[in-house]
């Protein structure tokens, strides 16, 4: 059975101290590229397959640009967006799908009430229920629909590994990534989900995030990472680790399912890793950690973020403790 690594080829990456007691530990594997794509540091088996699950989403929406979907504005950024439903993500998901000529009941992602508490209160509120739109991604789901309108294809199956689409978006990964899609399942949303390496994921962001200054750089991958910069709060929502580290830092950010995250300084710098349990507490600490040990991002900056992004440990709703580096990962800091 295709696999991701294993727990003996994994590097203790985080943490977590409660009373002067270390209470848990994630291992997992991390990667940091220069421009180039060319390895600076790495922890654990960056070479193994991974579902970058989520981390893939500006990827797809490069896809859904391709086949001539007219994204503007914060509508890139939420077909790269994991949103909070909050009821500005509602009304720009609303929109595309209206620009298609499609309906929420066109949406094939799973009904979900929204993250976001007010969107919420007022569903619960109004008797309305979950709903498509909130699930966090319609806004991929939206675009997948719009590409089928543009291009003249099926949008019942838009699903399928098979559908024209959906091979798009497996052309565009690899090209990023540099390398084979080794596997294909199916995401959280019912999405086709590619398996590639982490440092192949690095390799793309690193792409990415320097479109926006490359002259021979695809226009619509430079779209993507300026709307997702430009429109921080459509990827995530206000206040949530990858909005504002990229609108504290101008860091490209974006997180997966299953503790999986990757980030891109403009200069190409970027860093992918997975924590191997899924657990995503620590993925930000981590990330812009070894993006600073790398000297890609100043340092005082880093910890001044890193408050905002990590969960404080709390006992009787008190801080009780902290999410810390693991000694592999401060021996890089010396």
């Amino acid at each position: 059975m295709p696999q991701t690594f294993a727990a003996d080829t994994a590097v203790e990456l985080a943490v977590v101290e409660r009373s002067g007691f270390i209470e848990s530990r994630h291992v997992g594997a991390a990667v940091v590229v220069d421009a180039e794509g060319q390895v600076v540091l790495e922890l654990g088996d960056v070479r193994a397959p991974i579902f970058p699950r989520s981390s893939l989403k500006p990827f797809q929406a490069i896809a859904s640009m391709q086949a001539g979907v007219p994204l503007r504005g914060p509508q890139v950024a939420l077909a790269a967006a994991s949103h909070e439903g909050s009821f500005d993500h509602l009304d720009v998901v609303e929109g595309m799908l209206t620009a298609a000529g499609c309906a929420e009941s066109d949406l094939q992602c799973p009904p979900d009430w929204p993250a976001d508490a007010a969107a919420r209160e007022w569903l619960v509120r109004n008797e309305r229920g979950k709903t498509r739109l909130a699930m966090n991604c319609s806004g991929k789901h939206a675009a997948f629909l719009w590409a089928c309108t543009e291009a003249g294809w099926d949008t019942e199956t838009y699903l399928d590994p098979r559908h024209p689409f959906q091979q798009r978006v497996i052309k565009v990964i690899e090209e990023y990534t540099r390398e084979s899609v080794t596997h294909v399942g199916v995401d959280g949303c019912g999405a086709p989900l590619a398996a590639v390496s982490l440092h192949g994921l690095a390799r793309a962001f690193s792409s990415l995030a320097q479109a926006p200054g490359e002259v021979m750089a695809d226009a619509r991958a430079a779209t993507v990472c300026t709307a997702m910069l430009d429109y921080p709060w459509a990827v995530q929502g206000h206040g949530a680790p990858n909005t504002v580290v990229m609108d504290e830092l101008g860091v490209l950010a974006k997180g997966g399912a299953e503790g999986v995250i990757a980030m891109a300084t403009p200069s190409g710098a970027a860093v992918a890793l997975k924590m191997l349990d899924g657990a995503e507490r620590a993925t930000s600490l981590v990330a812009l950690t070894l993006l600073a040990a790398s000297g890609a991002l100043d340092a005082d900056r880093v910890t001044a973020v890193l408050p905002k992004v990590v969960r404080p440990v709390l006992g009787g709703g008190e801080p009780v403790g902290h999410v810390k580096l693991a000694a592999p990962v401060t021996a890089l800091l010396d």
